[in-house]
């Protein structure tokens, strides 16, 4: 599968690539891995054949917005690029409405992102964070405002529960306001508990996933628990996120899904980044997997990790190592309560063309 091999997102006519250029390291602060660099990553996305960018207003003070912008309408490309921003974090500190998912600040954060992106719209524009306090009529009714100003192509939503990202969408489909098109979630082989809720939600309602972190902030690079083990110590952006992200401690757990796809990845003969990144890409729901690195170098195995097809049963093997656990009130739905539900009956499989599903596109 190469990045000209297009997915439209979620219920839309938008056509965007299966790796999306992750953009938050594009600064030369905090993460940042400067401008030289984040060209370079830029320019090989580009060349790959890649439309589709991810930044935020937050990333970087908003030097990754406009170094964003620069690369872009630099190169002409404006047209073309799918560009995706998000809003949420707060631009000035003490100010209570400067932050968050109120109509003043949305509005007010757009403007900042349209002038430092250097364009007229946003082709997605992404709820960051959910601020637990804006009622969801609100939030949907500002982005609506949004679209029908011309401002944003689509919308899409970021971190929230499964809940209020149901709620949005159904106040969006029932009073005929713009509909979620993405969510934006984390998703690895380490971090599955979007598939309890968030996925099937997106696949009912209509919305494409676009997956963070396929990598686990580099725990699945190899580079943690190299020799063993013994790379605990080695440096690297893992080893500067605080203790409070308990995704990215490295558990037995964690040691066990590396260690499985460590497996899987010397069988095939490639790198363990690449089998990573291909296993979400894979995944029911995901339109699309936000790639990025700390350099051009690491950037290669990302970009390229489409380029081979991982065997199904390597695959099942990678899902089995990280199935997560099964939590109330999913094991009430169980095989072994389906003669108290069903009363003993079975659902007979349907045959096939009973459902005919429509489809447009132009497979080869």
């Amino acid at each position: 599968m190469s990045l000209t091999t297009y997915y439209t997102l979620g219920r839309t006519g938008l056509r965007v690539s299966p790796l999306c250029l992750g953009a938050m390291t594009f600064s030369s602060v905090g993460y940042g891995i400067g401008e030289d660099n984040s060209r370079a990553i830029f320019d090989r996305y580009v060349d790959a054949g890649g439309n589709f960018i991810d930044t935020a207003d937050g990333y970087g003070g908003g030097e990754s917005e406009r170094l964003v912008g620069k690369f872009i309408n630099g190169a002409g490309l404006r047209n073309r690029m799918v560009i995706a921003t998000k809003f949420s974090f707060c631009a000035e500190p003490g100010n209570p409405n400067a932050g968050g998912n109120n109509r003043k600040n949305i509005l007010r954060a757009l403007e900042g992102s349209l002038q430092r992106l250097g364009t007229d719209y946003i082709d997605l524009y992404i709820l960051h964070n959910w601020d637990q306090l804006t009622p969801a009529e609100e939030v949907i009714r500002t982005l609506d405002e949004v679209v029908r100003s011309g401002k944003a192509r689509y919308i899409g939503i970021s971190n929230t529960p499964a809940w209020y990202a149901a709620r949005l969408q159904t106040l969006a489909l029932e009073r005929n306001l713009e509909p979620v098109s993405s969510m934006q979630l984390e998703y690895s082989l380490l971090q599955r508990d979007i598939e309890r809720e968030h996925l099937p939600l997106a696949q009912e309602l209509g919305m494409g996933v676009t997956a963070w972190s396929p990598l686990s902030g580099g725990l699945l690079t190899g580079k943690y628990f190299q020799d063993g083990g013994r790379g605990d110590d080695i440096a690297g952006r893992l080893n500067k996120i605080p203790s409070s992200m308990p995704l990215y401690q490295r558990t037995e757990r964690a040691r066990a899904i590396e260690g499985e796809l460590r497996a899987v990845a010397g069988e095939l003969g490639e790198p363990m980044t690449r089998v990573a990144i291909n296993w979400v890409a894979n995944r029911p729901g995901v339109a699309s997997v936000l790639v990025g690195a700390s350099n051009p170098n690491q950037f290669e195995e990302s970009v390229t990790a489409l380029d081979f097809t991982l065997p199904a049963e390597l695959s099942a093997r990678l899902t089995a190592a990280s199935q997560p656990d099964t939590l109330y009130p999913y094991y009430m739905q169980a095989p072994a309560f389906n003669g108290v539900i069903h009363g003993g009956t079975r659902l007979a499989s349907k045959p096939e063309g009973y459902h005919r599903e429509t489809r447009i596109g132009f497979d080869d």
